[in-house]
């Protein structure tokens, strides 16, 4: 019993920190499996857009293969459930939906383009 004790008042911080961090997965995730399944896609869809723009950023144009499997993995660890009810297919296809968000996004907003190319297109840099 005394170890038992001893390991908890030696770990009390970690310990917390866990159940802290598991308390707000859960509830995040109640709150997502209460959304509607169209509210459910349209928030996976919007996380999506941020994935492939972070993967674009990273990664550059011509990498398709490699910025698919980058955004998989990052999706796998934001929706580690979600990975089980969704075939690669349907994931490529919704990647290919945020892709072309994206592109009308980086069409229409010079800052996020200059962002996310890491280039400065103002006229002064040019």
């Amino acid at each position: 019993m005394n170890n038992i004790i001893n390991f908890l008042a030696s770990h009390w911080a970690e310990i917390t920190a866990v159940i802290v961090l598991a308390a707000l997965a859960l509830t995040a995730g109640i709150k997502f499996f209460r959304l509607s399944a169209a509210e459910q896609k349209e928030r996976i869809k919007e996380w999506l857009l941020f994935a492939v723009t972070s993967a674009e950023a990273e990664l550059g144009g011509g990498t398709g293969k490699l910025k698919l499997a980058t955004v998989y993995d990052m999706f796998v660890k934001a929706f580690p459930v979600l990975k089980n009810f969704i075939t690669v297919e349907a994931f490529s296809a919704l990647v290919d939906e945020a892709l072309e968000d994206m592109r009308a996004m980086l069409a229409s907003n010079r800052k996020i383009s200059e962002i996310v190319s890491g280039e400065d297109m103002t006229d002064e840099a040019k």
